[in-house]
């Protein structure tokens, strides 16, 4: 009977250390899991803030090319209007010269009027 609980005694304990080497593996196993998904979530973060940065840097990129395109249209509006004035000199300048062409054309119709009246 001694050799009987000496027995169950040893497997008891055998059985013992048998569950806490597996609960011990299966520690383990989930901290080897966990270090895996936070490894995972770490080069996530990284790939997401290096997108970021990309990005970033377009909107900056895009930011100046605005930027110079909105001089270049005020430049072109400055342009314009220059155009704008001339074109109206130009309007102005023309409408005198016609104004002066129709005075010589009645002189010169007088002229010949007279010219052609003279006995000769």
């Amino acid at each position: 009977m001694f050799q009987d609980r000496q027995l169950q005694l040893l497997s008891a304990r055998a059985i013992d250390r048998g569950a806490k080497k597996m609960v011990a593996v299966g520690f383990d196993v989930k901290v080897g899991r966990l270090e895996s998904i936070v490894e995972q979530i770490g080069e996530a973060v990284l790939a997401t803030t290096e997108t970021i940065e990309r990005l970033g840097d377009r909107v900056e990129n895009l930011s100046g090319q605005i930027e110079e395109q909105g001089k270049q249209i005020k430049q072109q509006g400055y342009q314009i209007l220059a155009l704008c004035d001339a074109v109206q000199t130009l309007a102005e300048t023309q409408d005198d010269s016609l104004q002066k062409l129709s005075q010589l054309t009645q002189t010169l119709d007088r002229l010949m009027t007279m010219i052609q009246g003279s006995p000769e």
